[in-house]
Order: structure tokens, then C-alpha cells, then sequence
């Protein structure tokens, strides 16, 4: 009886010693778990930092958004002296820009404008006539439209070029007509400008030599 006893209480010890390795165990495993799965998160993260979708000035976070080009206020405009120059000071001292601009009304923002250098000749849409004209531009916002336009001349060339021979002879040979190929030119333009830059600005596009053969 004595040895029976002894027996059991060396199995019981022996399972408890089993118990204390089996939970032993389960502990290391649940601690190794909540390391890979903090180790993930900060790996996820990182990573996310680096890809710019969350902050945190990744190598790779993300570009700032594009400065457009403003629109000038009126009295901010380059106006002409009445001695001559743009924006500067006339005879008597006095700042062309001092008195800022007269009259009530008209525009509310400053129009800049820009004259291409050398005139355009196309033949007209289904007629044997030719047009043969100068244009300028007008712009209400500052300077980098010019810019622009002077940077992509040769595209921009381009556009008016096709622009002018899709004009048919009664817009030619008409104040309306030409109205509307002023506004067509505009919009030609401002496509290039898109394109390119964003961003188009031109206002207006004027006439400053048209003739028709």
C-alpha cells in the first residue's frame, strides 16, 4: 500500500510539473504573438509614412499643390504716363500709378497684355482667300501667364495657326464674325496652357493687324 501511494503522489507531481510546462507555454506564445503583432503595426506604419499616406515626412510624402497664378487687383495695374512709359514716372516727377485709375466701373482686376511677335497667315476653311493678321493678349493675373505663353510660343503658334484655318470667310469679312474668332483664339490658347501648366488665364485676345486676301 505504502509503494502504491508512493506512486501516485510521483504521477501527481509529475502532471503538475506537465500543467506548469503547458502553461508556461501558452504564455511565451501569447507574449511572442503580441510582439509580431505590434512589430506588424509598426512596420504598417512606417511604411505608410513613406507612401505618403499619413503623415509624417516620409521621403515620399506628399507634393504640394501647385501655385496658381493670382488674379491683380486694379490698382495694383501698370498704367502708361501721359509722357510715355509703362508703369514708371513721368516729366514732372509724379508716379504714373499715383492717381490709380480713372472713372467709375469697368474692370475690377488689372489686364496685362502681350503682344506676339510675328503675325500669323492661314488660308480660310473651304475659300481661296488667305487672312493674314497680329494678335495680343490680355490677361487679368500676374505675370507667369505671360510666361507661360512665352515659354510654349512655338504650341501656342500652333494652336492659333489651326484655329485660323478652321475660320470661314463670313467670320473674316465680318465685325461678329471676328468676334467670334477672337473668343476661338482665347479658348485655342488657353487649351495649350492647360496642358502644359495647369492652368490658361487669357482673357481676351485682340487684333492688332487683319487683313484678308
Amino acid at each position: 500500500m505504502a509503494k502504491a501511494a508512493a506512486k501516485d503522489d510521483i504521477v501527481e507531481e509529475g502532471g503538475g510539473a506537465k500543467k506548469k510546462k503547458g502553461g508556461m507555454m501558452k504564455i511565451v506564445l501569447l507574449v511572442v504573438g503580441v510582439l509580431v503583432l505590434v512589430g506588424g503595426g509598426v512596420a504598417g506604419g512606417l511604411y505608410a509614412m513613406q507612401s505618403g499616406l499619413i503623415g509624417g515626412g516620409g521621403a515620399h510624402a506628399a507634393e504640394p499643390t501647385y501655385d496658381k497664378p493670382k488674379l491683380v487687383p486694379k490698382s495694383e495695374e501698370k498704367r502708361v504716363s501721359a509722357a510715355g512709359g509703362e508703369g514708371g514716372h513721368g516729366e514732372g516727377g509724379g508716379s504714373a500709378t499715383s492717381h490709380g485709375p480713372m472713372g467709375a466701373g469697368g474692370d475690377k482686376f488689372a489686364s496685362t497684355y502681350y503682344t506676339m511677335e510675328k503675325e500669323f497667315t492661314s488660308n480660310l476653311r473651304d475659300s481661296v482667300h488667305f487672312v493674314q493678321v497680329g494678335i495680343a493678349i490680355s490677361t487679368p493675373y500676374d505675370e507667369r501667364v505671360i510666361e507661360s505663353i512665352k515659354t510654349h510660343e512655338i504650341a501656342v503658334r500652333s494652336a492659333v495657326l489651326l484655329a485660323l484655318g478652321d475660320a470661314t470667310e463670313e467670320q473674316v469679312f465680318t465685325v461678329q464674325g471676328k468676334r467670334a474668332l477672337q473668343v476661338h483664339l482665347a479658348h485655342a490658347i488657353n487649351g495649350v496652357l492647360k496642358q502644359k501648366e495647369g492652368f490658361g488665364g487669357v482673357g481676351n485676345v485682340y487684333f492688332t493687324n487683319f487683313v484678308v486676301q
